[in-house]
């Protein structure tokens, strides 16, 4: 199947002259194309064996300079790709949920270094982990209070899945918070926990912060979550098909979700959402990686980021704010914190490059940007006034798993850029 291309508008001479090649197949507008090692590579990924489809949006300088989508939304390869496909955001849910807390931020209703405990009681006095084991740990009071800073870059102390912090991490997975119900119920499992690290000193990238922040933003707010980012935000932006599930007659638009087999073919995944899709994530409004949205939904949020704030009029951030969201927050730590990607530190949500070089992708300083577990990516690069997203969806697994697209689709969209 060949993908449905958007020609960008330095083609569009192709006109009157060309009408025959316009009927020709998409990649064919490529073949003298700064783009067309882009549309190979995407071609190829979404051939058989490999990822099923693809939808990719770029913007560069307000204009659309890519967009196609390819392959197929399932893996048995029978429904065609369409580029109104909806798929799981998971992680890129978070930018959005740091976006609803600078709002309130805005509003002088609370500030990044309030004490988490302000707002919710539960969580003054917290303990570290010192030694012991699951069912005797032994624990220590923390230097500091964890603080809604703490939890917008990672640094609270919360850790999962760290060979390092075995008693904390083993707690953590014993509160089985993705069974809970709501972000309250979230925040009281979470409250009864002690910590890996003492909160300001170590960067664990671990759901539970970004969960407590949308609890933050409902008692401060005096809204459920959702509400609040469907007023705020989705609606002003007119994102349509993002939310924390999707309306049953538009549920024929959700992308199958596939992980691999051990002999590297692909199956549906064991997950709730996966065996009915449209259906919630997660039983409540998580806004660490609870979003379904689409290409074209997720640029308007990435656009109005890349605008300062800015959206068709309606001021949705200031400019001063947007500048505090991507820059990097961890070297302002003391001591400075490092994050686990070379030449990357953390923003309010999402990772800023502060070393392209030592980062080993094409890209710029204070370049912004996030992904999903399910193989959605997307970066806001404001020196070059670039967007660019990628959808697939695919949970890697096993000894099989597919290979990330994600280091080669940025270094060929910055290949393309003049």
């Amino acid at each position: 199947m060949q993908p449905h291309t958007t020609i960008p508008r330095s083609h569009r001479w192709l006109r009157s002259g060309a009408a025959l090649l316009l009927c020709l197949s998409a990649p064919l507008l490529h073949a003298n194309d700064r783009w067309q090692r882009l549309d190979g590579f995407l071609q190829a990924s979404t051939a058989p064996g490999q990822f099923p489809g693809a939808v990719v949006i770029i913007e560069r300088d307000g204009n659309v300079a890519f967009q196609s989508h390819y392959g197929y939304t399932d893996s048995a390869r029978t429904r065609p790709m369409q580029a109104d496909s909806i798929f799981r955001i998971y992680s890129m849910t978070k930018p959005v949920t740091s976006v609803a807390v600078l709002m309130l931020l805005e509003e002088g209703k609370l500030s990044l270094d309030d004490p988490l405990a302000r707002y919710l009681p539960e969580f003054a006095n917290r303990q570290v982990v010192i030694g012991g084991d699951l069912q005797q740990p032994q624990t220590e009071a923390t230097p500091r209070a964890i603080t809604l800073r703490h939890l917008l870059t990672h640094t609270s102390g919360f850790a999962a899945a760290s060979d390092t912090h075995r008693v904390a991490t083993k707690l953590l997975t014993a509160a089985d918070v993705d069974s809970a119900t709501s972000l309250n119920d979230v925040a009281h499992r979470l409250a009864t926990l002690p910590l890996a690290d003492a909160p300001g000193t170590h960067f664990h990238y671990e759901g539970s912060n970004t969960d407590l922040l949308a609890r933050v933003v409902e008692v401060v707010s005096g809204q459920p979550f959702a509400q609040f980012l469907q007023q705020r935000i989705f609606t002003p932006l007119a994102m349509r098909d993002t939310g924390f599930e999707v309306p049953a007659a538009q549920r024929g638009r959700v992308v199958e979700l596939p992980i691999s087999n051990d002999d590297g073919s692909l199956r549906v995944a064991d997950t709730p959402s996966a065996r009915h899709p449209g259906t919630r994530l997660k039983g409540y409004d998580s806004g660490a990686g609870g979003l379904y949205s689409t290409a074209a939904d997720y640029l308007k949020f990435a656009n109005m980021l890349l605008a300062n704030g800015r959206s068709d009029g309606q001021q949705l951030l200031a400019r001063q704010t947007v500048d505090l969201m991507m820059s990097d927050q961890l070297g302002g730590f003391e001591p400075a914190i490092t994050s686990y990607g070379a030449g990357e530190g953390f923003g309010l949500g999402g990772y800023v490059v502060t070393n392209p070089a030592y980062r080993g992708k094409l890209g710029s300083v204070g370049q912004f940007g996030w992904s999903g577990a399910a193989s959605t990516y997307f970066t806001i690069d404001r020196k070059e006034k670039l967007v660019a997203i990628l959808l697939m969806q695919y949970l890697p697994s096993g000894d099989k798993a597919l290979a990330s697209p994600s280091t080669r689709f940025y270094n060929l969209v910055y290949q393309a850029i003049p």
